[in-house]
């Protein structure tokens, strides 16, 4: 495996973690760990293992081995802890279509222990949904629900945030309000990983580059040897991708 990550006390830790699907091996003993206020972008084909583990992370299935920990909390052992410590936005995302966007909001800080009169008026802000506070979740956009869905996984002061794709299908507006909101999360000392086939998110936003196949992690870039790649050109991590990424892709 490609490699540039150092040893240093993390926030998230995940180790040996195997997901199967029947027979099939879906994420093939992952070791993986993240720092607070770190923003690392996980690329792969469909079928490399990236949503699986994003939900096993998040605590929405259970692996088959390995573990999983949260500021040294395991979420085997303390799972309503930990799960409390994530926002996950899923793909498509998970909405409660009859709240409208801020009763949606303020639910889900309450699960992870917001008080009632929370305000969340500056994420609203900050995301461009300021206006759209009223509307039901069933009411909109496929770019307004991305947005929403990231939203809800960034209240509630969580330690770790979990994006599947979720910057997808966004306009260019909405896209660099979305990577604002992330960096100010990350500068508040959250971890960040996200999924995407987005390259250029991944070089612009980044600070860690991870790259998975076939359910094993084929290569872990940051550091000065992701400044180096990127001191390439526009086309230096997808020259690594495609070096790395084997074909054809299987279903995710």
């Amino acid at each position: 495996m490609v490699t540039t990550r150092q040893m240093s006390t993390s926030l998230l830790d995940v180790e040996s973690l195997t997901v199967h699907y029947g027979k099939r091996v879906a994420v093939d003993a992952l070791d993986l760990s993240l720092q607070a206020g770190e923003i690392v972008a996980m690329l792969g084909p469909n079928g490399a293992g990236k949503s699986t583990t994003l939900l096993a992370i998040a605590g929405a299935l259970v692996p088959s081995a390995g573990t999983i920990q949260v500021d040294g909390a395991s979420l085997a052992s303390a799972p309503l802890k930990v799960r409390s410590r994530i926002g996950f936005a899923d793909q498509p995302p998970s909405l409660y279509e009859f709240f409208t966007v801020e009763e949606h909001l303020a639910f889900v800080g309450q699960t992870r222990g917001e008080d009632e009169s929370t305000d969340h008026t500056q994420l609203l802000d900050d995301l461009g949904l300021a206006s759209i506070g009223k509307r039901l979740c069933r009411e909109l956009s496929f770019g307004m629900r991305q947005r929403v869905g990231l939203a809800a996984a960034l209240v509630g002061g969580v330690d770790v945030v979990l994006l599947d794709e979720t910057l997808n299908g966004l306009d260019p507006r909405a896209a660099v309000r979305a990577r604002s909101a992330l960096s100010k999360a990350a500068e508040g000392g959250a971890a960040i990983l996200m999924s995407t086939h987005l390259l250029g998110i991944a070089e612009r936003l980044c600070q860690r580059i991870l790259i998975m196949d076939k359910g094993l992690l084929k290569a872990d870039v940051s550091g000065s040897e992701l400044d180096a790649l990127l001191a390439k050109g526009p086309g230096a991590i997808e020259e690594l991708y495609l070096s790395l990424v084997s074909e054809p892709g299987g279903a995710e």
